[in-house]
């Protein structure tokens, strides 16, 4: 009898599902962790760690106070990822975030310059507040988002494997910030609105964090074995149907591809990025619910994270008062239909 194995990549069906079955004990172990310091926002932490999952970042929006950078600083906990803090500033410079190049001079007197790593030479960086610094300063992340490297005074400087930027934002509304480029947003792999807690968790945070003793979290998994699963997800099998369901759902939110909703109230659609966000993001959420495949359910239920930051209403569809997230469920709707 022959070894069923499957066409995306050729692997040994059994093996995969073998490797799954480690990594579900693996993501359960970084849930129980993840728990012992974060109460509800049980969505909020379930697409964080998408993102992460997926090999990409997240951009987490949210009103002060609702644990942003406690989750940040938990995940490099749980992951054993290298981790470093940005703050950003409005006088924040580029140099503080990527490193600078400085003068040596030996003991005979010759000089040359040596450089000097930023922050930004971790594997997991908190990008604090992002939208706080200038534009300059936030466009010192494009390139390390997008090719994994920088380059000072000419020369290219790899970053550690695996790197992520997981950065928080407070809502654009308030005083003091500066709306990100619309090529800095499409390289977040998902935008995650952090919501006020339910009740409940509420009052477990109230009785857990005003005592002599605080929980602490500890290590659960390597980085190693983060990139054993983010390797995983990438050989897991899409089929055809989920595959024409993210195509459609991207193309229906481009205008000019015969969605008259979307010809009347969005002035920009997602790029082909949005499809690839999509297709890993799909992937791990089947396996962090411990399944072998994602469904259609699992596009629909993305749509929003994946999509929100990478469109642009028309002026007329905002002075109606409408949100991109209403356009979102709308074709979330059409789609499910």
């Amino acid at each position: 009898m022959g070894v069923t194995k499957t066409p995306e990549t050729g692997l040994d069906e059994k093996a995969i599902v073998a490797a799954a079955e480690s990594a579900l004990a693996d993501i359960a172990r970084v849930k129980v962790e993840i728990g012992k310091v974060i109460f509800g926002q049980e969505s909020v932490v379930e697409q964080t760690m998408l993102a992460m999952l997926s090999g990409g970042h997240a951009l987490l929006v949210g009103v002060p106070g609702l644990a942003k950078t406690k989750l940040v600083a938990t995940l490099g906990t749980v992951l054993g990822l290298a981790s470093s803090r940005i703050q950003f500033t409005p006088d924040l410079m580029p140099s503080d975030i990527l490193g600078s190049e400085v003068m040596d001079q030996d003991e005979n007197g010759k000089r040359s310059f040596r450089f000097v790593p930023g922050p930004i030479f971790a594997q997991l960086l908190m990008a604090d507040e992002i939208n706080r610094a200038s534009p300059r300063t936030q466009s010192a992340l494009l390139q390390a988002m997008q090719e994994y490297h920088v380059t000072v005074a000419g020369q290219r400087n790899d970053l550690p494997k695996p790197f992520h930027v997981l950065a928080t934002q407070n809502p654009l509304e308030q005083e003091g910030t500066y709306p990100l480029p619309e090529a800095q947003l499409d390289r977040f792999l998902l935008q995650v609105d952090v919501h006020y807690p339910e009740l409940a968790a509420e009052r477990q945070i109230l009785l857990e964090t005003t005592g002599i003793a605080e929980a602490q979290a500890s290590e659960a998994i390597s980085s190693a074995r983060l990139q054993q699963i983010q390797t995983l997800i990438r050989q897991m099998p899409v089929s055809e149907r989920v595959l024409d369901a993210i195509l459609s759902l991207v193309r229906s939110a481009r205008p000019g591809n015969g969605n008259s909703s979307t010809d009347k109230h969005v002035a920009w659609g997602p790029g082909p990025r949005a499809g690839q966000a999509m297709m890993l993001c799909a992937r791990a959420r089947a396996l962090y619910e411990g399944r072998l495949a994602p469904s259609v359910d699992d596009v629909l239920a993305l749509a929003e994270p994946v999509l929100q930051h990478r469109m642009a209403l028309t002026f007329a569809a905002r002075a109606e008062g409408m949100s991109v997230r209403d356009v979102i469920a709308s074709l979330v709707k059409q789609a499910g239909g």
